[in-house]
């Protein structure tokens, strides 16, 4: 599963793209059923350092998933909202294991 990225209001470098593939492919551990995923990068226009916002939308074939997080960097965005989005996975697999 490759992640879609998008950048609003500005160009991602491949660095900070490699670092996204890397963190978000890493949640198909914990589940197999996940299809796709979208991130939204986004620059927001306030005076305070955590202006970075990092918006994860996991794909699981029924309801999606999502994780909006902001930081002072967009590593540490990515970071928090893949770990929420990690618990979100393992919730939804447990439930689903209860269901059948």
């Amino acid at each position: 599963m490759t992640p879609k990225i998008q950048s609003v209001h500005f160009n991602a470098d491949k660095k900070l793209i490699d670092f996204i593939n890397d963190k978000v492919t890493k949640l198909t551990q914990f589940h197999d059923g996940i299809i796709g995923s979208d991130v939204i990068l986004k620059l927001e226009n306030s005076s305070d350092q955590a202006n970075k916002t990092a918006e994860i939308k996991l794909h699981l074939g029924g309801n999606p998933l999502f994780a909006k997080k902001q930081c002072t960097t967009f590593e540490e965005a990515i970071d928090t909202a893949v770990d929420a989005l990690r618990t979100q996975v393992k919730k939804h697999k447990e439930k689903a294991a209860l269901a059948k």
